[in-house]
């Protein structure tokens, strides 16, 4: 296979394959070559699981950077196992052929201690006929000593090789230097991630998340599969729905904590969590079968700590449409096991039925609205003082009530919105008058889908 120059200019007619229009560059090889490692090298960041076990990264990993100033996304994949059919990885070389699809550049990694092995050559085959720029990069070469040992991997018919150590950098910024001229310049003007609403999926194990997530973007973007702990690195998809970009995130399943084994479980489940940190709402994913246990309680508590804005999913609803008392009986579980979250949207449908799950997009710009609504202080405070006509804020026995006018109010934030509530004695003022506070907030303002945090000042 012919290598494409790397001083020739990005074709002009490229058609780039993802919705935020940059080039994207992914990197394939045959398992445990270091892509992972090479992905997060050039990121910078720990982003991808990295370990030693062949077939840690099972979906596709997107990010974005630049590279001297040139933006691009980045791609890490599963390892190709050219003769898998069935298994996990088989599904896992099903996502990388996706990725070699969806890419506008390839970087194929191999192994420079174990040479150019049958699985490469297979790699290579299935290259075959692909017309895009593609980047040969030798991995562990981290001495001048090993140099040598590319030479092996001539055979597979390139011009070039890239020797390089991903785990030390050795080598990355000449390859970065040789892809550099396919980057178009960065265009103004257009949307960044920055300004994409940002999406966790979240929820045990096996309840539908990564079907959530492929059924709104449309294609196979993370492995679907019965076994529980499929999705191990949180996986982004950028989608646009009727004019407007989204970046839904599938995390990993999230277990009870006695259940997480240790190593790349548990390093996952804490990607997860950090994932959703991240985010600006979480979709909590609900069993509608099994109904809502003791771990959804914990997930919800976790969003609602991380102050993340909230939907509520329940999944597999199309297996109890059938039962009259079903709707019934599954609100009630949601009020009694989840009454601290009782302001999120709740939504019943299918993950395998597009028109069911693309109901969610709706509420989600109704949520995501909401989390940023900042409300002017004049109002606020013409708000605050009809209301305190009717409830005043409580006092220490014995006081006059001679606080409430002076009470002041305004929103210092917004992702969620906070509120600042002055006064001249904040130690009489109870938690269950501030959940009154936050009630009528939400009541007035429509708050919905959005945890609020009202902050307690002396005046």
């Amino acid at each position: 296979m012919d290598h494409v120059r790397s001083h020739q200019p990005l074709y002009p007619s490229l058609s780039l394959g993802n919705p935020s229009h940059l080039p994207t560059i992914a990197i394939i090889g045959r398992p445990n070559v270091g892509k992972s490692t090479l992905f997060n090298k050039i990121l910078g960041t720990k982003t991808a699981i990295v370990d030693d076990i062949p077939g840690v990264t099972r979906d596709r990993n997107y990010a974005e950077t630049t590279y001297r100033g040139r933006p691009f996304r980045l791609i890490d994949t599963g390892g190709l196992e050219p003769s898998a059919s069935e298994g996990m990885f088989s599904l896992i070389r099903r996502q990388s052929e996706l990725a070699i699809a969806e890419a506008d550049i390839l970087i194929v990694l191999m192994d420079g201690r174990a040479g150019f092995t049958p699985a490469d050559h297979e790699v290579f085959r299935l290259l075959r006929g692909i017309a895009k720029p593609l980047f040969v990069a030798i991995n562990k070469i981290d001495t001048p000593e090993a140099e040598p040992l590319t030479a092996d991997f001539y055979q597979a018919g390139v011009d070039t090789v890239y020797p390089i150590s991903a785990e030390h950098g050795l080598g990355v910024a000449e390859l970065l230097d040789a892809i550099y001229p396919f980057l178009p310049p960065a265009q103004e003007g257009k949307e960044s991630l920055g300004q994409i609403p940002r999406i966790a999926i979240v929820g045990r194990p096996n309840v539908g998340k990564s079907t959530l997530v492929n059924t709104l973007v449309g294609q196979e973007r993370s492995i679907v599969s019965n076994i529980p702990g499929t999705t191990r690195d949180p996986i982004d998809s950028l989608v646009t729905h009727a004019g407007r970009s989204y970046l839904f995130i599938d995390t990993a399943g999230i277990r009870r904590r006695g259940k997480i084994e240790r190593g790349i479980e548990g390093y996952s489940v804490l990607r997860a969590l950090k994932a959703m940190g991240h985010s600006d709402l979480a979709v909590l994913v609900l069993d509608g079968v099994e109904g809502v246990t003791e771990q959804d309680a914990k997930l919800a508590g976790a969003i609602l700590k991380q102050g993340r804005g909230c939907l509520l999913w329940v999944n597999k609803w199309d297996l109890r449409q059938d039962d009259p008392n079903a709707r019934k009986d599954f609100d009630l579980s949601l009020h009694r096991r989840l009454p601290f979250l009782t302001w999120a949207p709740v939504l019943y449908g299918s993950a395998i039925q597009p028109n069911s799950a693309y109901r969610l997009f709706a509420s989600i710009d109704g949520v995501f609205a909401m989390f940023s609504k900042r409300v002017p202080t004049g109002a606020l405070n013409s708000w605050l003082q009809t209301l305190l006509s009717s409830h005043p804020l409580p006092t220490r026995i014995g006081k006059p009530n001679k606080i409430t006018k002076s009470a002041f109010i305004t929103q210092v934030a917004t992702a969620p919105p906070v509120f600042a509530l002055f006064v001249g004695h904040p130690e009489d003022i109870s938690p269950p008058y501030l959940r009154f506070l936050e009630n009528q907030l939400r009541n007035t303002y429509h708050f919905t889908g959005t945890p609020l945090r009202i902050l307690v000042r002396k005046k």
